[in-house]
């Protein structure tokens, strides 16, 4: 603070220059004042240099000043030529220019009124200085107003385009995370399909070649939706809407491809079953989707994991959420441990507003996710 005070800008230096000039040179031209007019002149105009760090303290010494000089000038031999309150109207600008509590605001404004009156009634101005003195300031004060509301008009700018820049780096943010999501089911899913039957592959083969052909297409179906759902990934990553027009990927599948998990889950040997109560009803785009995604990886972590032979998805239709639970036979755990796909499964049912409960047990795993509809 102190090297600021000592070291003001050069705009404030030229201003405390040009303001004690047109004060000081009335004190010489032309007639020679007594030197006590010489320091109250200078009272009124060199303090202003550093109005910036000292607002009110420079204030009370410019104001005080003036008003003793207003009031002294009266007994002086020769009156003074142009001898206007140049420092108070630099004070009185920058005072409004600044953002004060109001306390100090209407502490400073009465102050400057006391001053005024007292500059005007007690050496008893004539009305023309009443008009000439209270324009002035109010002149002054309104610049600085309208400085101040433009320099706030600028920070509401700069803050609006701040949130703005947070907002599409998060909206990113969120927009690869979402994809990372989906790549990790489609791969998982797909690729765990196909590493399981091209693994019972030979024993089909062997023991039960009628089979064959099946598993086989099994294997091949997985790879095409896997294919399918990569290629829509990545026409979202290079921006381009053209894919999704005549010939290209379809949206997001939703729990109308349902069906298909299943068949998968069939193929790779688990017994898979549906169940559902209560309506269905269209779902919003992002519960349609999450709802998919969350059943997806349920069923790849039965399948990969849970050594189970059963698996039943449950739908459980309400007016304002839907309930979905996946339940597996399989080896269980006494514990859970979160992987990559639980903790994409918990965001998915974060980001819908939903919620998400794993029970492991002894036998099998239960899944249920709630998500809001209404």
């Amino acid at each position: 603070m102190r090297a600021n005070i000592l070291n003001p800008s050069r705009a404030d230096v030229a201003i405390a220059a040009v303001v004690t000039v047109m004060t000081v040179t009335p004190a010489i031209v032309p007639h020679r004042q007594p030197w006590w007019f010489m320091v109250l002149a200078a009272l009124m105009s060199v303090p202003v240099l550093w109005r910036r760090r000292a607002l009110l303290t420079v204030g009370a010494v410019v104001g005080s000043a003036t008003t003793i000089l207003a009031i002294a000038a009266k007994s002086l031999p020769h009156a003074p030529m142009l001898l206007l309150p140049y420092g108070v109207l630099v004070w009185t600008c920058t005072f409004a220019v600044r953002d004060l509590s109001s306390v100090r605001r209407a502490g400073g404004l009465a102050g400057l009124a006391v001053g005024v009156a007292v500059s005007l009634i007690v050496p008893h101005e004539d009305l023309e200085t009443y008009r000439y003195l209270v324009t002035a300031i109010v002149a002054a004060y309104a610049v600085g107003v309208g400085a101040r509301a433009r320099r706030a008009a600028r920070n509401a700018e700069r803050e609006r385009e701040r949130r703005v820049r947070e907002e599409r780096v998060a909206a990113v943010e969120r927009e690869r995370t979402r994809i990372a999501r989906d790549m990790h089911d489609i791969v998982t899913h797909s690729v765990g399909l196909m590493v399981i039957q091209a693994e019972t592959g030979p024993l089909v083969v062997r023991d039960h070649p009628e089979k064959a052909e099946a598993v086989f297409e099994g294997i091949a179906e997985a790879g095409r939706d896997a294919v399918g759902q990569l290629r829509l990934i990545l026409g979202a990553l290079r921006g381009s809407d053209a894919h999704h027009g005549a010939g290209g990927p379809g949206p997001q599948p939703g729990l109308d491809a349902l069906a298909t998990l299943l068949d998968n889950a069939r193929r790779a040997g688990l017994d898979a079953s549906t169940d559902v109560r209560g309506e269905p009803r269209r779902l919003p785009a992002d519960v349609d989707i999450a709802a998919y995604r969350i059943i997806q990886e349920a069923l790849t972590n039965t399948i990969r994991h849970a050594g189970a032979r059963t698996v039943r998805v449950r739908l459980r239709w309400s007016g304002e959420t839907l309930e979905i639970e996946v339940a597996d036979d399989g080896r269980g755990a006494r514990e859970l441990r979160e992987g990559h796909g639980m903790i994409g499964m918990r965001e998915r049912v974060t980001a819908c507003g939903g919620r998400l409960a794993v029970r492991p047990g002894h036998r099998g795993f239960t899944l249920t996710a709630t998500l809001p509809i209404g």
